[in-house]
């Protein structure tokens, strides 16, 4: 990870699926930029150990357990952001699930409902939330939704799981365009292959597929959470004060391949 320059300083910027993985990453990375930051999570013991190593190190940091599915839930997330600092001013929507990889029409009901249920209802409800703190404190703000390469091409034997990141993007485009001139910007992540659970999973229960990925990624390997972090901060930052409805892609090469 870079050194870091206060890019995120005096933001307070909400970070959902924060207990592991890119959440996690984040978390540390926009603490270490100056950003005080609000972990939401549903692994609540996870979140409490992550708050505790980032205050004993000086930081900024709370949590709220959140199973983003839930709209109150949401809500309840952005309240204590904006309860405890007085504002919103950023918010990563990393929350996601992978599913299961196999043919779609080998697929069980529940996949797909899973799926969907997380990735897009789940962003559905945390962009109204956070939408609508931005626009109570009249002072904008900017919000970074984690799609994945799958919201821009296929991926194999994962048919939900690429319609809900495609559903990602969507979400992103209109709600860019919708805000714009009211100061929220609003963009999306595209990762690649990136150390996670969800992608631990795939690799562990497909023998094989790691290789092949990397095998069609013009830089040959899997990203480290922090890489993806540090798209998601510039994109947060006053830096990309000019970029919304965008979505970047961090993925080694992969959709340009």
């Amino acid at each position: 990870m870079s050194d870091t320059s206060g890019l995120l300083k005096d933001k307070v910027i909400l970070v959902t699926g924060a207990s592991s993985g890119i959440g996690a990453a984040a978390a540390y990375l926009f603490a270490r930029e100056g950003a005080s930051v609000v972990l939401a999570a549903r692994r609540g013991e996870r979140l409490t150990a992550l708050v505790a190593e980032l205050t004993g190190k000086g930081f900024e940091a709370s949590a709220v357990v959140c199973d983003v599915t839930r709209a109150e839930d949401a809500r309840r997330a952005v309240a204590h952001a904006t309860e405890r600092h007085g504002r919103l001013d950023g918010a990563f929507n990393n929350a996601g699930v992978g599913g299961d990889r196999s043919p779609l029409h080998e697929m069980e009901d529940g996949v797909y409902d899973t799926i969907v249920d997380t990735n897009v209802r789940g962003l559905w409800n945390c962009l109204r939330a956070e939408i609508g703190a931005m626009l109570a404190t009249g002072d904008g703000g900017a919000i970074v939704n984690n799609s994945s390469v799958g919201g821009l091409v296929a991926i194999p034997t994962a048919a939900p799981y690429v319609a809900s990141k495609h559903a990602v993007v969507g979400f992103t485009r209109a709600a860019a365009d919708e805000y714009a001139r009211q100061g929220v910007r609003v963009n999306a992540l595209a990762p690649g292959s990136t150390r996670s659970e969800i992608t631990a999973d795939w690799y562990a229960r497909n023998p094989g597929l790691e290789e092949a990925v990397h095998a069609v990624t013009p830089q040959g390997r899997t990203a480290a959470p922090q890489e993806v972090a540090e798209a998601a901060a510039w994109l947060l930052s006053d830096r990309s004060s000019y970029v919304t409805g965008t979505v970047m892609p961090v993925d080694g090469g992969y959709v340009n391949r």
